[in-house]
């Protein structure tokens, strides 16, 4: 690969092991960071996407996971699986309480509408095909436009490879652009899933929080046509057979040693302007905890007493409490913290440094002055529609999308708006199937009722008048009136209905206009002004990506200039994490932190109920202390959980945890939430990752869940 500004920006001789989520292409410059931390491995060897290891590490959407046998078996989280988990459990066969182990491969369910497993093929940097001479004079909507024009060419060209998914990734802020290219298997079904009592051990009181005792693993099988290629589900295809997959290790970790995390960790923000941090500590976390909050308690009183409409929203809850719970922590640690005012000193001497020069100046400086003004203007843009964008009942959001869907479908597919093409259908459909096992008219109505009734409440200027005279909102409105509005709304509307949605998929827009559907009026109502509002904030995405660019231009050749490497934050592409198994001497507890919890925690903690309902099979397990090949040597018992310095975020649960000879001894699952600031601001001394001990896996599903037929087929016997 030629020299980029990301090859450019590593400075090995600073590389520190434990901080840094690493394009894997970059490896090679910290290949002496990776030695010294234990790796075994040529660093080379990981820069070989379709090679041992790379070749086995795949992408749930999401989450991330791995191949762990040659039959397609994929090992990733138990809360990665859990929305599959739901929409295949019923009142009368709770999978979620009891767990799920498929015997044969005729035994596995189809995983949730939508489930892919998404395999890395080739990264290519496209930057100069990007942002080419001509988009480089652009700016504004007509420089998105260009921008999209050509990325959509790129997808277009390396999709002509059927079965593969392409997309164009933007690194630094939209200096750089890469063409990622991955085999996208749609045909995923759910193998083996523990009891919530396993998996999800510990709940909420444990989430982010250590000691930990929570085996929060679970199984997925890639499926394909019977001659390989990738295939909607059918009952025809047989199991992928991965070109490379991971061997489990014999022997398992212990303090100090190296461990390296292989995943696709969703976004990180370490590049931001001191105005971003602000924004986002002192108005946007503040705003999603309170609703995160409120939304948690209406599901709570608006499902109590029905089993089926628990399920239903299981995995919506657990994903609000996660972020709820993630937010919270950010808060209460940037509360004890100088970063801002740190964060405000960097950019400070950056603008110095800038300025020092008459050459840099010129280069720098008008985008960096530029940059602060547009991203003050996207922020007061995010205040006026904070209630707006969660005032829409669900229905209407899923008329607003299939009336654009007729809409762009009338035109030539590459002229389509990116989301609505050909290759964007197949997912446009899994949203509206999943609709069936994840909504609920009742529940829904009760959370719009009281978004709208915040909404509503505001001064007319700062509302929208178009979203008002759509769904009939009006100066003065009381909470009973718009309870009785969003009645007639609801009962004026089929959509709840499977059919009726599908339906809709394949009507021309004359149909959607003569519709007398409520919620299909109310999208065709809203659909001309929904486009203005497009086009404004297109306008301000150009000029926000031409400036943040630039800056971010100068913020690399400034950082070099220091001697400090430069990683990109990560984008929810693949990147390789490196560190040690290590405890916390200075816990947030006040306590010092031993690398590892064991079973014992397990049966110390379970008080048979909630949170902590370990299975009753798992507590009889643990008191025959039938640990044989499992216990670990200095514990004298079976590791469930241990701490790493591993960098990670959201994105990254599911990922395979590998030891110094690239062996599978685990999964990394979480946090510690005095360190999730993280994400923001890196803190070398407290960043702690949690992952799940391979021994505990093995253990659980030998003497709990009697999973003999996978523990084979991974070679663990």
């Amino acid at each position: 690969m030629k020299k980029t500004l990301i090859t450019l920006a590593i400075l090995s001789n600073v590389a520190y092991a434990d901080e840094g989520m690493w394009m894997p292409q970059q490896l090679p410059q910290v290949a002496k960071e990776l030695k010294s931390a234990g790796l075994k491995l040529d660093p080379a060897a990981l820069t070989k996407l379709t090679e041992f290891p790379m070749g086995a590490i795949v992408s749930l959407g999401g989450c991330s996971a791995s191949f762990v046998s040659p039959q397609g078996l994929v090992a990733t989280n138990h809360h990665c699986v859990y929305g599959s988990v739901a929409h295949n459990s019923t009142p009368e066969r709770d999978l979620l309480a009891n767990g799920f182990l498929a015997k044969t491969l005729g035994e596995e369910l189809p995983a949730s509408p939508g489930s892919r497993i998404l395999v890395t093929k080739d990264v290519r940097n496209v930057s100069n095909k990007v942002i080419d001479a001509d988009v480089a004079k652009l700016t504004g909507k007509k420089r998105i436009d260009a921008i999209e024009k050509n990325e959509k060419a790129l997808v277009a060209e390396c999709e002509k490879d059927a079965g593969h998914r392409c997309n164009v990734a933007s690194y630094y802020g939209g200096l750089e652009f890469y063409l990622i290219k991955q085999l996208e298997i749609r045909d995923v079904r759910l193998v083996h899933a523990p009891a919530s009592g396993v998996g999800k051990f510990g709940g909420d009181t444990d989430n982010w929080m250590w000691p930990r005792h929570t085996g929060d693993y679970g199984f997925y099988r890639a499926y394909v046509s019977k001659d390989g290629k990738s295939a909607d589900f059918s009952t025809d295809n047989i199991p992928y057979i991965p070109k490379h997959f991971l061997k489990l290790a014999k022997n398992g970790l212990k303090e100090g040693d190296f461990v390296m995390v292989l995943g696709y960790p969703g976004r990180t923000n370490r590049h931001r302007l001191p105005s971003e941090v602000a924004f986002s500590f002192d108005w946007s976390y503040p705003a999603f905890v309170k609703s995160s909050g409120e939304a948690i308690a209406i599901i709570a009183a608006e499902t109590k007493g029905n089993a089926d409409t628990t399920l239903k929203y299981a995995g919506q809850v657990a994903g609000i409490n996660n972020y709820y719970k993630n937010r919270q922590g950010m808060l209460n640690s940037y509360a004890d913290s100088d970063f801002l005012v740190r964060k405000t000193k960097e950019h400070a001497d950056l603008k110095s440094w800038v300025n020092s020069s008459p050459a840099r100046s010129k280069e720098f400086a008008g985008d960096i002055e530029q940059i602060e003004k547009l991203i003050a203007e996207r922020d007061a843009q995010s205040k006026r529609d904070y209630f707006l964008n969660s005032s829409s009942p669900r229905m209407l959001v899923m008329a607003r999308t299939m009336y654009r869907l007729a809409n762009e479908t009338i035109k030539p597919d590459i002229e389509r708006k990116s989301g609505y093409q050909v290759r964007d259908l197949p997912r446009l459909k899994s949203r509206i199937d999943s609709v069936e096992r994840s909504y609920d008219e009742k529940v829904d109505k009760a959370l719009v009722l009281h978004s709208l009734s915040q909404y509503a409440a505001q001064p007319k200027q700062e509302r929208n008048a178009n979203f008002d005279a759509a769904m009939g909102v009006k100066d003065g409105m009381s909470e009973a009136d718009l309870k009785t509005l969003l009645a007639s709304m609801y009962a004026g509307s089929k959509l709840g209905d499977k059919a009726s949605r599908a339906a809709w998929l394949t009507q021309a827009p004359a149909s959607f206009g003569a519709s007398g559907d409520s919620f299909i009026k109310a999208a065709v109502a809203m659909y001309d002004e929904s486009l203005k509002r497009e086009a404004r904030d297109e306008e301000l995405d150009g000029n926000i990506q031409q400036a943040y660019a630039n800056y971010m231009k100068a913020k690399i050749a400034f950082m070099n200039s220091k001697g400090l490497a430069v990683y990109p934050d990560a984008n929810s592409t693949l990147r390789v994490s490196f560190g040690k198994v290590a405890g916390r001497p200075n816990g947030a507890d006040g306590t010092s932190w031993t690398a590892f919890t064991t079973i014992k925690g397990v049966a110390a903690k379970a008080t048979g109920s909630g949170e902590f309902n370990a299975p009753a099979a798992q507590l009889a397990a643990i008191k025959t202390q039938n640990s044989g090949k499992y216990v670990d040597p200095v514990l004298k018992t079976v590791p469930v959980n241990f701490l790493a310095t591993l960098d990670i975020t959201g994105g990254n649960s599911g990922s395979a945890a590998l030891n110094a000879k690239g062996e599978f001894i685990g999964l990394a699952f979480d946090g510690t939430l005095d360190s999730i600031i993280s994400d923001w601001d890196f803190n070398k001394a407290n960043t702690r990752t949690i992952l799940v001990d391979l021994r505990y896996m093995l253990w659980e599903m030998k003497n709990v869940d009697k999973a003999d037929n996978l523990i084979r087929e991974m070679g663990a016997e």
